[in-house]
């Protein structure tokens, strides 16, 4: 019986990994769940799942979920705080941890999983694309697992698994994207969150959603591919395949390619790393070869997504470049979705960001945390000065 913790039960990942949880009682139990402010949804969740703690990371509403267990006679322990959510994550009454947290702020409580030896399902890109090393070297100190949650590396790996590969026979890693909400749409000047949010294939959180949309999170997973799988730049490559039916591809030195199909459901990766080695019940359904019609590839267009650039190109400068480049998203995609910076200026805040930061290499995880605020203050100021000069 594996004992799973989720940071970040109530998103969209923490919600799929809960329903393949659910179809397999006997394999799995909820040790604890966490969320960032949601309280009633936390509360709804411990009445279903029973967990023996329940974190909210806003320490400011412990009280309120308290409150809100009692109410529902749930005997969960509430904890509130950043500090809550490393220590669950390192506990020793769970042994699998899904690090579902978006941002940033998932970073400490992975390397705290990865510290304490446990599995670790990785949907948060950015501990590894701010922390790579740190991350990878915590996981081999502490004995613990990583598998990706992404589909995109989840398919890596188990194209990587299936042909018993080494490092050497790999030619090339063939990450696919969708193309996101704007694939075909010209004029993106008058953008709006709620466009940037409709995804066509996956559901999705809104600021992935954005990030899906700049092709961003294309560029988060290159570096993250980069990372996990010990590849440079000029051996991972990225195709639009609008059908998102094919996750993503290796090319062998035989020229081989193995592709990993699905449908675009998320519950296939979580099930996949829940029970690996071995194959479970995901929920999914099963494609449909003779309904699926043709599947299309298509180079990405990198004028009009030029996050997706910039993301290789701190990938190759490497040092402090792709924390920066991933604070610097954040508070932009922020600002967009308040409406306070225009979606193609995105891409200009980055991109200045990146040219005026200092890219020293982190030592330590006080060092990342260091490059991650200095990147967010200069982000904050280029949105702001970008204000000033347009009156948005």
């Amino acid at each position: 019986m594996r004992r799973v913790t989720i940071l970040g039960a109530t998103g969209s990942i923490g919600s799929s990994s809960l329903d393949v949880i659910a179809r397999h009682r006997d394999r799995f139990t909820v040790s604890a769940l966490t969320a960032q402010s949601n309280v009633q949804a936390l509360a709804d969740l411990c009445t279903r799942f029973r967990p023996a703690v329940a974190v909210i990371a806003d320490a400011a509403k412990e009280t309120a979920l308290r409150e809100a267990l009692r109410v529902r006679n749930v005997p969960t322990q509430a904890r509130a705080g950043t500090a809550a959510l490393a220590e669950v994550a390192a506990d020793g009454q769970c042994d699998t941890v899904i690090a579902a947290i978006v941002g940033a702020a998932g970073l400490l409580p992975t390397l705290a999983a990865a510290r304490a030896g446990k599995r670790v399902l990785l949907a948060n890109k950015e501990a590894v694309v701010c922390a790579g090393s740190l991350l990878l070297d915590a996981v081999k100190r502490g004995g613990a697992e990583m598998l990706p949650l992404d589909s995109e590396h989840s398919a890596l790996h188990q194209c990587l698994a299936g042909a018993r590969a080494m490092q050497r026979d790999v030619r090339r890693l063939i990450l696919t994207a969708s193309g996101g909400p704007f694939r075909t749409r010209r004029d993106l000047s008058r953008v709006t969150p709620t466009e940037a949010c409709a995804h066509p294939n996956w559901v999705m959180g809104r600021k992935i959603s954005v990030d899906s949309a700049t092709l961003m999170n294309k560029g988060l997973e290159v570096i993250e591919a980069s990372r996990l799988f010990d590849m440079d730049s000029g051996r991972i490559d990225v195709v639009v395949h609008p059908q998102s039916v094919v996750h993503s591809m290796v090319e062998f030195a035989d020229a081989s390619v193995v592709a990993q199909c699905g449908t675009p459901d998320m519950r296939t990766p979580i099930a996949y790393a829940l029970a690996y080695p071995e194959r479970i019940d995901s929920g999914s359904a099963s494609l449909n070869f003779l309904t699926l019609g043709a599947l299309t590839f298509e180079a990405p267009d990198l004028q009009r997504f030029p996050c997706l650039a910039l993301a290789y190109a701190a990938l190759r400068s490497g040092a402090g470049a792709p924390t920066i480049l991933n604070a610097a998203n954040e508070v932009a995609v922020e600002a967009f979705l308040a409406q306070r910076l225009p979606f193609m200026q995105i891409a200009v805040v980055i991109e200045e960001v990146l040219e005026r930061a200092d890219r020293s290499a982190p030592a330590c995880i006080d060092d990342v945390l260091a490059l991650d605020r200095a990147a967010r203050r200069a982000a904050t100021e280029a949105i702001e000065r970008f204000s000033t000069v347009t009156g948005a």
